[in-house]
This record gives C-alpha cells, structure tokens and sequence, in this order.
C-alpha cells in the first residue's frame, strides 16, 4: 500500500473518535475503509487515493477507560482544499466500528504549507542579517579604515624614555600630555599627532623639558586618578592647560567629537587651580594672550573733549554715569579687542578678567564670578561676560571696584551705574 510523504503533504485532516465499547486500532483504520467504500466514486475511493500516493498513512491512536474507547485520527493529504475536505466529511459518516457504537468528529484541516511559509520567512531574515554583517563595506568605509591604520603606523617613540608620541611632537608649537599609549594611538586614529604619553604616573624628565619650550595641555581621564596626575604634572612641569575626558571615562574610549569637544572646553591651569582651591593664585595670562598686543583703557584729562569718543547711544542703551571727576572712553583698539573677547565667549557661559593693562587674568564660569572677584581682592579691573548686565552682575562689580563690564545686553533694571558698562554688539 502507498504512502504519502510528510513533506509532500499540504493538508492533515484532525479528527477525534469516540467509541461506547473497547476495540483496537485496526478496528477502526477496517471500519474507516469499509463504510466510506462506495460512497464518493470510484475516484474518490480511499484505498485507491492511498494507492497512488493521494492519501498518506492514516494515523489512529486510542486509549480505553471504563470501557470506552476515545481517541484521535490523523490522515495527511496531497489533494486539493475541496476535495480533502470531502474526505473530511466522509469520516463524519462512520457511526459504528465493529459491535460498538461510534461518533467521529473533525476538528480541523491543518494547511501544512503555512507553517513552512512561516519556518522560509523566519529562515530567511536569519540568512538576510547575516549576509549583511559579512557584506562587503562601501569605498568610504575602506578609506577611512585605511587612514586609521596609516595613522596607527605613524606611533613613534619619543626621547629617552622612549614615550609613545605621534609623528608632529616636534613641529608643533602646542603638545597634548596623556597618560598612556593607547590614549595616543585613539588620538591619532582621529587626526591628532601631536600627543605624547607619561607611560605612569610619574613625570619622565623628556615631558619636563618639552614644557619648558612648548604650550602644553594635559588630557587626562576623568577619574580620581586624572586629578592626581594633573597635581604631580603641575609641581614639577610647565603645564598651560588642563583638559579632562567626561566623568567614569578613558581618553581611549572617547569618540572624534568627544575628544574635540573635550580640548576645545580646555581651561586654564591657574583656572583648574582655583576650580578646586587648590590656592590662590594672581591669574596669568595663556602664552597665546601674552604674544598677542593688548589694549589699553584710555583715561582723558578733565580737559580735553571726549564726547566724540564715548560708546554711540541708541534708543534702546540705557544712560550709564561715571565716576564722578573721570571720563572714560574706549579707544577703536579696545573696542576691538573687547568686542574679540565677547565673541570668544559665546556659548561658554563665562567671563574673561582683565587687569588695569587689560591683560587677561582668568576666565571663569559665570556661577563663580563672585567667588573669583573676592579672592581676586578688587585686581580685577575690567569684565567680559558671556551674559546680561543686570542689576546684580552691575551691583557686584561696582563693590569689587571694577571699572568697566562688557556683555551680551543691557538690562532694564541696571539704571545708573558708577561702572561703565557697554553691549558687546554695539562696540
């Protein structure tokens, strides 16, 4: 007799059987050939369908209990929907299988070829992840993969101790100082070749003496331990900049935008001295600050005519007085170079303090420009903030004696003032 394959299947007609009497497996497979015999046509005989292949291997189990017989029927097909239904609905007529009374009941025709749709769409998004994971990179993938490993191959070894430095160290006026060579190779890997690392915590003598010539940052990691190597660097080299990675992170570990983010948000070593009060410190001015010509605050006799040289007033500048028997006025340098200053500090939310020679002293968040102006003990001669003049920030300098505040607007509430004061775009 001819079987049916599984996988040659498209439908299994479900059904269940139940029996008032004890009979066996063949009982039933005999009673299911021989009371649909006849009753569908010669075509639709179910030994013939079997025969060639149309009807698989009809599975019965049955299980007695309390001398009934319940169990299920299972019968695999290669027809089509309508004609496996019919067989279907034949089993329905069986009413008895040997001496006992039978009821058989079908509960449902399963389409095989759902469940492989399912099993091919599974499979296949499986085979489509991991051909793209393997799939060969584009041209600007392979280019930049190639530029970091050039760029890793570009690691040199630096001075006596032989430190891990990049390829630029001696053509470059500013160095950057990390902790270890695998903070240099992440720097180069991102265009930077101006680094060299300590290779520990304590300062090789080459690091010392590339201080002296050299404006120099320190990019350490933002852990406890980046502190004390800023602390050791700052006793025994000349160090102009300090610069940290985010807080719990490695310099390794910092992405190009993070890295550029992190040295363009440098400060000053005597700004990290008074960030963590560590002393107090008459601010000097960065080597860049100190080379370039600084302005000076023109102070006129009471004599001559000055009018021509005070600040233009438009409608919406509030009046300003000054001290009383003095005239101050701002030169077209000044102005320029106050108005540099301003546009430096967009965005930073700090201030720049200047000396009576408008040489720059700090620069300071503007949360700590009260601290800062009374450690400075009224030094500070001149502010350039990155915010309003208000009535507080103007109060505030008039009692640290400072003679002229520059920011981003006047405010309403200033009235009049015995500083001068003046909106960083109308100079």
């Amino acid at each position: 007799m001819g079987k049916i394959s599984p996988v040659s299947a498209k439908y299994i007609i479900h059904a269940s059987i139940n029996i008032s009497g004890v009979v066996d497996r063949p009982d039933v497979i005999g009673a299911i050939f021989g009371q649909t015999e006849g009753l569908l046509g010669a075509e639709m005989e179910l030994r013939e369908l079997q025969r060639s292949g149309r009807i698989g291997r009809i599975e019965v189990n049955v299980e007695t209990s309390s001398g009934k017989t319940n169990g299920s029927i299972e019968i695999p097909s290669s027809l089509d929907k309508s004609e496996t239904s019919i067989v279907g609905a034949a089993l329905e007529v069986i009413d008895r299988i040997g001496p006992c009374e039978a009821k058989i009941r079908v509960h449902s025709i399963e389409d095989v070829r759902v469940s492989k749709r399912e099993y091919v769409i599974t499979r296949a998004k499986e085979l489509l992840r991991e051909l793209l994971d393997k799939s060969l990179p584009d041209s600007q993938e392979i280019a930049d993969e190639v530029a970091q490993s050039v760029r890793v191959m570009e690691l040199t070894n630096y001075g006596r101790e032989r430190l891990p430095a990049g390829p630029n160290l001696d053509d470059c006026d500013e160095i950057i100082i990390v902790e270890g060579r695998a903070d240099v190779i992440n720097l180069l890997k991102h265009g930077i070749k101006n680094s060299i690392a300590m290779n520990g915590t304590n300062v090789p003598e080459t690091i010392k003496e590339l201080s002296k010539g050299k404006i120099v940052t320190a990019f350490v990691d933002g852990d406890r331990g980046g502190d004390l190597i800023i602390q050791e660097l700052m006793e025994v080299a000349e160090i102009d900049y300090v610069s940290k990675a985010p807080d719990g992170k490695e310099v390794e570990e910092m992405a190009k935008k993070e890295i550029h983010k992190a040295l363009r948000s440098r400060v000053t070593i005597d700004q990290y001295r008074l960030d963590k009060g560590l002393s107090k410190p008459a601010l000097s001015s960065s080597p860049e600050e100190s080379e370039k010509p600084k302005p000076k605050l023109v102070k006129a006799a009471p004599s001559v005519a000055v009018k021509e040289e005070k600040p233009i007033k438009r409608e919406e500048e509030k009046d300003i007085s000054v001290p009383v028997g003095e005239t101050f006025f701002l030169s077209d340098v000044d102005r320029t170079r106050f108005k540099e200053m301003a546009d430096q500090l967009i965005g930073s939310r700090g201030a720049f303090l200047l000396d009576e020679k408008l040489k720059v002293m700090g620069k300071v968040p503007l949360s700590e420009l009260s601290a800062s102006l009374k450690d400075l003990e009224s030094k500070v001669f001149a502010i350039v903030m990155d915010g309003p003049i208000d009535k507080d920030s103007a109060m505030l300098a008039r009692k640290a004696n400072v003679k002229c505040v520059v920011g981003r607007e006047l405010k309403a509430d200033v009235g009049k003032s015995r500083v001068a004061l003046y909106v960083a775009d109308e100079l």
